[in-house]
């Protein structure tokens, strides 16, 4: 069982939350303890007040046995009979109340870290540490001068990009009202409100609350495309519009306070999505939800502008004999009074001598016209910038700056950033989708087998464009040639910055991508000189993919046909790399290897064929599927492999933790900025001792993908996680848009989503982590253990990979696994004794090679935050144990115990955060 982290070497406070409840706090955390405090009161409240004191007296004993037997030291298990044999209903409510906890304190533990940024700055001589200020100080201590800073500005390229894969996917409403209880503690960090202020305040808390409680956590429905682009839509369009102008702001003033001088700043943020176009797996997403999504992106884009601009219009009320104004902003007027006579007579002839606003006024008019596609229409956003860059130069030359033209210069940002297409959408599909298109239309029924060199030749005439494929001779070709002919009238409909990557899953070989080239001229998708207007991204996913990855982007480079397609695109290829399915093949120490040793090894192919190479990292939420801090990360990264640019994936609760809330979007976009920037300037100088660390973690890979398999392979493990786990809850539940499977029968075929998600639910974890302990004794005995304490040391791969492991250990609890694992029978017996042994052995070594005697010693606001969320979770899981027990008993029939464990599942979601 883990050691759970003790506060005997640090001073903490005990304080009462909501009457009762006792939880440990650093010195520092005052503030937070008191919003813990007053927020559990209200939800005490909240809940007497909607099912009564009887059941709020129900919360409140088992909740402080929960407390009390992790005080004791004392198996969870002892909870077991206060929740179990409790009606359906009954359970769902604890569960929900539960949940509602973790709400709270995770919405106060944001605002904490809001409360800490502004202390930060107030204090001025300390920057926060990962800031913009932070970097910039120690990049300028390195050495690295204005001019150096500013040659690479131009070459940052920031690019998250979401994908619809929720495991904690928060209705939208339920979002809204978290929004208006966050907003309340904000407003209550000023320390001049009056007490009748602060009262509505709570009255707008206790609303929003109450009414969440009112709200089904989750639609009966499986959401459709349309729905989870809504979610995406809400961060796009929301918080992240609101932040993308502050960003830039932040970081001209950091320039100028560090280096004395402020640069003019390139556009460096941009943002991607899947949602409408991955088809990897997905039967719900085509050509019409590719078409569909782009306009509902552009839509939301343009009445984004169109709000703005409005209250825009209200502020430039400058008047023509009051001040001065640039000579082409007249002439523009002029032009469109000339051009768009039916707009010029509807402006408000008040208005006459306020050019601003007549100018606003046919931009608005010549927006709404791009909304509904009619005459007048911007052909695109670069004229919607002229128009608005007349205006901010024309304020700033006329003694405008600060009457107006800082509203102005934000618009451009958002302009900038945002385009008419909000973000690049991009298009995933399966290698086997190309390969079976191709075998029908070929006529070739052994053309799946072929030798990837045999198929890449057959392939060249194709992807040349010398000789056109045949026509489709089946579903999938034309679902493939309707998916291109949709992606020929997006770039020309919304322009080439609305359409992304083309991402192949389960790229093998250098034919997987010569197949996209051939199908794409077969729909006619060709630009102007004959060449396909596209960027194609290899995806490597399992270990053996990545190991085999440099030999297929040789052969891909030697290809002539894809040299002439590549020359046209600038001579860039971005290459992904699949952190999921590379963890579920090989456990994690084989995954993190394979992942950092294909990017060092085709950066080295791709220099030598002149070639600049970008990397997509294709991460998940959960450390095994390379969650985790993106600041270490980064830093952890292969020399070379950053070069400025940054782009992965954002999915399921990672979107909500780091971009629901506007500071901490530009906290998070600050330290994502700030890492590239370190990383690309000041890299980690060569090591000499890397090549030994080298050697010492391929022997830990082989051993750790060795240990992994032998269980994961074992005859009668795939029965036993389907017993151990609540996969099969998992499956019926309206995650998302598309199946949990590729197809069925073996974990092979399960997708890496609902394959940690379900270790995660049960508290093993064991997906972070099994291997591990063998991977560092087989690598220890054959390499040294000094060895592996100087790579705990002083290799930030290594360390990075250590501090992801120990915190999915740290949030493990092989007592609650237990409860679960004995819902296997038999098998309970062949295999739990396995992973407790492996675990034990993991935790060990990690302690030893970091020196600590504790799990997350060097990390107590972490420990901490778990010791908090413990005596909630305890409860739901073994809630969960009986509630799937009896589930299954009754063949899953019974509606009622499902909706009850449905709101295990999302409650237990909330409460562990790094889940999917």
């Amino acid at each position: 069982m883990a050691k759970y982290p003790g506060s005997s070497n640090l001073w903490v406070l005990r304080v009462a939350f909501n009457k009762r409840r006792e939880i440990d706090f650093l010195p520092t955390d005052g503030p937070l303890r008191e919003d813990v405090r007053r927020l559990g009161a209200t939800v005490g409240d909240m809940l007497a007040e909607q099912l009564g004191h009887a059941f709020f007296a129900k919360v409140e004993a088992i909740r402080t046995a929960a407390i009390r037997l992790r005080s004791a030291g004392e198996s969870p298990e002892a909870l077991a009979s206060e929740v179990s044999g409790l009606e359906p209903q009954l359970a769902e409510q604890l569960t929900r109340a539960f949940a509602t906890y973790f709400q709270v304190v995770n919405i106060a533990e944001r605002v904490h870290r809001i409360r800490r940024r502004r202390d930060y700055e107030r204090s001025g001589a300390t920057a926060q540490p990962d800031s913009l200020k932070d970097v910039l100080r120690r990049l300028k201590a390195a050495g690295v001068g204005l001019e150096e800073i500013s040659a690479w500005l131009t070459r940052l390229d920031i690019e998250p990009v979401f994908t619809a894969h929720p495991t904690e996917a928060v209705r939208r409403t339920l979002l809204e009202k978290e929004q208006i209880i966050f907003r309340c503690l904000i407003a209550d960090l000023d320390a001049q409100r009056t007490p009748h202020e602060r009262e509505a305040d709570l009255a707008r808390l206790r609303m929003a609350l109450t009414a969440g409680w009112q709200t089904a956590d989750a639609a009966r429905a499986r959401p459709r495309v349309q729905d989870e682009f809504e979610h995406v839509g809400f961060y796009l369009g929301g918080p992240l519009y609101r932040v993308v102008p502050v960003f830039y702001e932040v970081f001209e003033s950091a320039l100028n306070e560090v280096y004395g001088e402020t640069l003019p700043l390139p556009t460096m943020l941009r943002f991607g999505s899947w949602v409408g176009g991955d088809m990897d797996g997905n039967p719900n997403v085509n050509a019409d939800t590719i078409a569909a999504t782009l306009r509902a992106q552009r839509e939301l884009a343009l009445r984004r502008y169109d709000a703005e601009i409005v209250e825009l219009a209200r502020e430039l009320s400058q008047t023509v004999g009051h001040t001065q104004f640039d000579a082409a902003v007249f002439a523009r007027i002029d032009h469109y009074r000339a051009q768009l006579t039916q707009i010029a007579a509807a402006i408000n002839p008040r208005y006459a001598d306020m050019p601003y606003r007549v100018l606003l006024a046919f931009v608005r008019a010549r927006l709404q016209a791009t909304v509904s596609e009619k005459e007048a229409a911007y052909g695109s956003a670069a004229e919607l910038l002229a128009d608005i860059q007349l205006i901010a130069d024309s304020l700033r030359a006329n003694k405008g700056r600060n009457a107006g033209w800082f509203s102005v210069r934000r618009l451009l940002w958002r302009v900038r950033t945002f385009g008419f297409h909000l973000a690049r959408l991009d298009v995933r599909q399966d290698s086997r989708v190309h390969a079976a298109a191709l075998a029908a239309s070929l006529g070739d029924g052994e053309w799946e087998t072929r030798d990837a060199a045999a198929q890449a030749e057959k392939l060249e005439a194709y992807a040349r464009g010398d000789v056109e494929l045949p026509e489709p001779a089946d579903d999938k070709g034309a679902m493939l040639d309707a998916v291109f002919d949709q992606l020929a009238y997006a770039r020309d409909a919304y322009g080439a910055g609305a359409i992304g990557l083309y991402i192949i899953s389960m790229a093998r070989s250098a034919a997987d991508v010569l197949a996209v080239l051939a199908l794409a001229r077969r729909a006619q998708f060709v630009d102007g000189h004959g060449q396909v207007p596209l960027d194609i991204a290899p995806l490597f996913e399992t270990v053996d993919d990545l190991e085999h990855a440099p030999q297929t982007l040789s052969a891909l480079f030697a290809d002539p046909v894809y040299r002439a397609h590549l020359a046209a695109r600038d001579d860039r290829q971005t290459v992904m790399l699949g952190y999921s399915d590379s963890s579920k093949d090989g456990g994690i120490v084989a995954s993190r290897w394979a992942l950092q040793n294909a990017q060092v090894e085709l950066l080295k192919i791709a220099q030598s064929a002149g070639v600049r190479i970008a990397f997509f990292h294709g991460r998940g939420g959960s450390v095994s599927r390379g969650g985790g801090k993106t600041t270490r990360a980064v830093i952890a990264s292969p020399r070379g492999s950053i070069g400025g640019r940054l782009r992965v994936t954002e999915q399921g609760e990672v979107i909500h933790r780091k971009f629901g809330i506007r500071a901490l979007a530009l906290r998070n976009l600050e330290q994502t900025v700030g890492a590239v920037l370190w990383a690309s300037l000041r890299p980690r100088p060569p090591e000499p001792r890397e090549a030994q660390w080298r050697v010492a973690i391929e022997v830990a890979a082989r051993y750790g993908a060795q240990a992994y398999r032998a269980l994961v392979r074992d005859e009668g493990f795939v029965d036993y996680f389907r017993a151990a786990t609540p996969i099969d809850v998992i499956e019926r539940m309206t995650l998302g848009s598309r199946p949990s499977r590729r197809g069925s029968g073996s974990i092979d075929n399960l997708r890496a989503i609902p394959w940690v998600f379900a270790w995660t639910q049960n508290r093993a974890g064991l997906t972070g982590w099994y291997g591990v302990g063998t991977a560092l004794e087989k690598a220890a005995a054959e390499v040294g253990e000094d060895v592996l304490c100087e790579m705990a040391q002083r290799w930030p791969f290594f360390r990075t990979m250590l501090d992801d492991v120990e915190m999915v250990m740290a949030k493990s609890d092989l007592a609650i696994a237990a409860a679960f694992s004995r819902l296997a029978g038999p098998l309970h017996e062949k295999f739990f004794a396995r992973i407790e042994a492996e675990f034990a052995h993991a935790e060990a070594w990690i302690l030893r090679l970091k020196g600590t005697d504790r799990v997350l010693a060097e990390d107590p606001r972490l420990a901490l935050s778990i010791r908090l969320r413990n005596p909630y979770l305890d409860p739901m899981n073994l809630m969960q144990v009986d509630l799937v027990a009896r589930w299954r008993a009754g063949n899953r029939e019974d509606d009622a115990l499902f909706a009850a464990l449905v709101a295990t599942v999302n409650g237990i979601s909330a409460g562990m955060q790094n889940t999917g």
